[in-house]
């Protein structure tokens, strides 16, 4: 009889032990933050996903160099979302089983704006540091917050900068033929929507809007409508598989004549598309978020950032979405702080709306201050902007505004391509 009672005390104990009786897990889940990161890591978008995920990546890592969060570390727990509906049932995943508190997304416009919407309906904080289309904050959200610019200012800035160069390509800017073309979902749209406002608010002419699908294997109607409309410039709206494939059929079917392309953002971002160009995607602008050649008197921790990208992956970043992600990871950690370092949404949100940085004191050059939920475009960061960048030298350099330019130096028209 004893001998089975100390066979079942012995199980007990351990048990007991498997179970957390000491309090031990419990301590250390309390010494942990525990953040959601939501981006798509496979399928079409998986390279800018993936891009945009080290951004946060590096965020945590600095942050837990310098004592994390409170004396807490701060661990990362990821999702995959290859598309909106795999961007809803993650985002469901990681709030009713992993019981996170806020979640860190998604780059793509289309699933950020499904995912933050689940996040919402939950009461947790959806914390976006890619996705630019503006109805993502359009909808009067209370915890939902982006740190990035929107895709109207991307819109505007792509046609005000075609304005500004018109003298450098002898056309008045009223003459100008401007060519929007792009991909068909909430990115694309938004993006050539705001361009053709623009225009017309600068009494210029959009001679074509054409749209496709980012899916598609064939873009070779679009290059041939602009064959017969002949742009002076081609504003587009892509992700890197339709920009390198816009590209190669454009070579292959002979379009000439375009003094100018501009890309908003996307696939013209990427070091993959460069690769895919050669010395062909010299003199290629591209209107997005501030570049990793900022300067550090207008960009506080860019060369911090830079340092920490190459020692972790031993590459210069791929594109400035890490960069944006980065810091916008740090905002994040600093209105936790300001919440009194707790991961209770209210305070989050509480802690957000007391941030006010101005430009120049972040790495990403713009500053932070978030839109109450009772304004328009709430939760957006109103202090953020983009920057246009050219390919030069087989690297994007920022050149306009003058003010943020790393050099005077802008290469127009556009260099001839061999065509095949």
């Amino acid at each position: 009889m004893k001998k089975s009672i100390s066979v079942i005390l012995a199980f007990a104990v351990m048990a007991c032990l498997l179970a957390g009786c000491s309090g031990g897990s419990k301590q250390e889940a309390k010494d942990v933050i525990k953040i959601g990161a939501l981006f798509p890591f496979s399928g079409n978008l998986a390279a800018l996903g993936t891009e945009n995920y080290r951004g946060l990546e590096l965020a945590v890592k600095a942050k837990n160099a310098a004592g994390g969060i409170g004396g807490k570390k701060i661990e990362i727990v990821k999702a995959d979302a290859p598309d909106a509906t795999a961007a809803v049932s993650e985002a469901d995943r990681l709030i009713s089983k992993e019981n996170l508190k806020a979640i860190v997304g998604t780059y793509s416009s289309s699933l950020s704006f499904a995912a933050s919407e689940a996040a919402e309906r939950n009461g947790v904080v959806y914390w976006e540091v890619g996705g630019i289309s503006d109805p993502i904050t359009s909808r009067g959200y209370k915890f939902l917050f982006r740190t990035v610019p929107t895709a109207s200012s991307y819109g505007i800035y792509a046609v005000r900068f075609a304005k500004a160069i018109a003298p450098k390509i002898n056309i008045q800017p009223k003459d100008m033929k401007i060519a929007v073309i792009g991909e068909d979902s909430m990115y694309g749209s938004t993006c050539g929507d705001y361009a053709e406002k623009e225009a017309e608010a600068q009494g210029m002419k959009i001679a074509v809007r054409l749209r496709y699908s980012a899916k598609t294997n064939d873009l070779s109607a679009i290059v041939l409508k602009l064959k017969e409309v002949k742009p002076d410039v081609v504003i587009q709206t892509s992700y890197i598989t339709d920009t390198i494939l816009f590209f190669r059929q454009a070579k292959e079917l002979g379009l000439t004549g375009v003094k100018a392309y501009i890309g908003q953002g996307g696939g013209y971002a990427l070091r993959d598309f460069a690769d895919s160009m050669g010395d062909d995607v010299n003199g290629i602008f591209n209107v997005d978020y501030p570049q990793i050649d900022l300067n550090p008197k207008q960009a506080k921790g860019i060369d911090e950032f830079n340092k920490l990208y190459k020692d972790t992956y031993g590459s210069e970043p791929k594109s400035a979405h890490s960069l944006v992600a980065y810091q916008g990871s740090l905002l994040l950690f600093e209105a936790i702080e300001k919440g009194g370092g707790s991961m209770d949404p209210e305070a989050i949100r509480k802690g957000a709306l007391q941030i006010d940085i101005p430009a120049g004191q972040t790495a990403a050059g713009y500053g932070a201050k978030f839109a109450g939920s009772d304004a328009p475009n709430a939760g957006q960061n109103t202090a953020a902007f983009p920057l246009v960048s050219q390919w030069q030298n087989n690297r994007q350099i920022t050149v306009w505004p003058e003010q943020y330019a790393a050099t005077t130096n802008i290469l127009l028209p556009q260099k001839p391509w061999k065509t095949k």
